[in-house]
């Protein structure tokens, strides 16, 4: 299963997303990751939260958290495989005691056949990745919130987290951080006034939202 898992990563790093986003599109968001790294490296054993533009558009993260040591290494738009194609640069330099990802959302959009399963699959491959190259980091994945722009997706959303729980559940060291429920009105509804006029990103209101959830599982 090992090796099955180790070609799929490899067609996924050189081949990119077939209906998506290119790895190359996000070069120059990356070079400037680079650029900061290189005037500045940050710390080690930091908590690297890294993925799509809802952690890119988090931009005052650490207000959120204080007391912790938060690197934020989202870039808009991108999708599971960008994350594994540019880990090399983005996840493993840092030497992070904890890797928190929002991502997966986005592999919906750019391909609107795609299944849950095949997410799951790119997820499974993000995992091992940084499982095999930092072996004593925690991992937590942040659920796939139910953008009202994208509400065609939502099924295979729900799918999508559900597989990636029972998957994390079986793993040591690892969470599932699960948003969807406080991001809910008084109805049970999603809370669409948390969201921008895109109805797709979000206010400070549905971040704070964001920071009681996930801040129980970030360590110390």
């Amino acid at each position: 299963m090992k090796k099955v898992w180790g070609l799929l990563a490899i067609c996924l790093v050189f081949l990119g997303p077939v209906n998506g986003q290119s790895n190359q599109s996000f070069k120059g968001e990356i070079n400037h990751f680079l650029h900061a790294d290189s005037l500045k490296m940050p710390p080690k054993d930091a908590i690297l939260f890294v993925g799509s533009s809802s952690f890119r558009k988090w931009t005052d993260v650490d207000k959120y958290f204080p007391g912790y040591t938060i690197i934020n290494r989202g870039f808009g738009g991108s999708q599971l495989p960008n994350l594994i194609y540019y880990a090399d640069k983005i996840i493993f330099p840092y030497h992070p005691k904890q890797v928190i990802i929002y991502c997966g959302e986005n592999d919906f959009d750019y391909d609107k056949s795609i299944s849950a399963d095949s997410v799951f699959e790119r997820f499974h491959t993000l995992f091992d990745l940084i499982r095999e190259k930092l072996p004593e980091a925690n991992i937590g994945y942040v659920s796939i919130k139910f953008s009202p722009s994208r509400k065609y997706a939502w099924p295979r959303f729900e799918k999508t987290n559900g597989l990636i729980e029972d998957f994390l559940e079986e793993q040591s060291n690892a969470e599932f951080i699960d948003i969807t429920k406080v991001m809910q009105d008084a109805s049970g509804q999603v809370d669409t006034s948390l969201f921008l006029s895109d109805q797709l990103h979000m206010k400070p209101a549905g971040y704070a939202r964001w920071q009681k959830q996930i801040q129980p599982y970030l360590l110390k």
